[in-house]
């Protein structure tokens, strides 16, 4: 569902010679770790070490852990949670009604219309600037407006790559998400981490998530990453947790203790 790499609503429908847009069958994350997994069998991959992933990936790490508990020593979910937040289907909500006031939308069948591109340029600038952005690049382009243009430009790039339907399609699977039911059935170690200032999974989610793994029975450690950059932090500010992340590598080799 994905506009990299994996068929998603852009690419044509063999049935009808157009592209699937709204039309695209609805997926889950089920389906998305499923067809992850097929791959890695097609590549003769019968086993990782862990499944690492923040935010969206981080619903995929702990989909992993339960769809195919053997599959794996261990997961990383980084600045995520094992279910959707409440607000998640009032987010998509809001998403498809900004998309619907676009000219070109005609109800998602927009590929031969112009696209929605500067549309989906804007959402991008909204959602850059709830990962902390600002923060990121405020050393580099102190200007407001100087710095307002550099998040605009990566928003329009962005854009140019994207779909709007393939958005739409993960958001609702991601809506979905509940893994907490079936933490049971974990078997990896989890290495959970979240950073100081993301406004999306803050850490006051933490005690809660913690001991319902713990709770499960799961093999579960928390890290906090101390950083200004929100829910950018996993990837901008990695040297500040790296070496936990070393660490919890090294020993999914050693035998577990709940």
């Amino acid at each position: 569902g994905s506009s990299y790499g994996s068929t998603g609503p852009a690419h044509l429908d063999p049935a009808t010679g157009r592209p699937y847009g709204p039309d695209f069958p609805d997926i889950s994350l089920v389906d998305i770790v499923s067809a992850q997994r097929a791959l890695l069998q097609s590549l003769d991959i019968r086993h990782l070490a862990a499944v690492i992933g923040p935010s969206y990936g981080g619903f995929q790490a702990f989909q992993w852990a339960v769809t195919f508990p053997e599959f794996a020593h261990g997961i990383v979910p980084v600045t995520t949670a094992p279910k959707s937040g409440e607000g998640s289907k009032a987010r998509l909500d809001a998403l498809i009604a900004r998309l619907g006031t676009d000219l070109n939308w005609n109800g998602g069948h927009y590929y031969d219309r112009g696209g929605v591109s500067e549309t989906l340029a804007r959402i991008r600038v909204d959602t850059l600037v709830s990962y902390g952005i600002h923060e990121h690049l405020a050393p580099s382009f102190p200007d407001p407006a100087v710095r307002r243009a550099e998040i605009e430009r990566v928003a329009v790039k962005w854009a140019s790559e994207f779909d709007a339907n393939s958005l739409i399609v993960l958001g609702r699977a991601s809506s979905r998400f509940d893994i907490e039911r079936e933490m049971s059935r974990i078997k990896a170690r989890v290495l959970y981490v979240l950073s100081r200032t993301d406004k999306l999974f803050p850490p006051s989610i933490a005690p809660d998530i913690m001991a319902k793994l713990k709770a499960s029975g799961v093999c579960a450690e928390y890290v906090e990453i101390d950083s200004e950059l929100g829910h950018a932090a996993p990837g901008l500010d990695s040297a500040k947790w790296a070496p936990r992340l070393a660490e919890f590598m090294a020993g999914l080799n050693r035998p577990a203790h709940t």
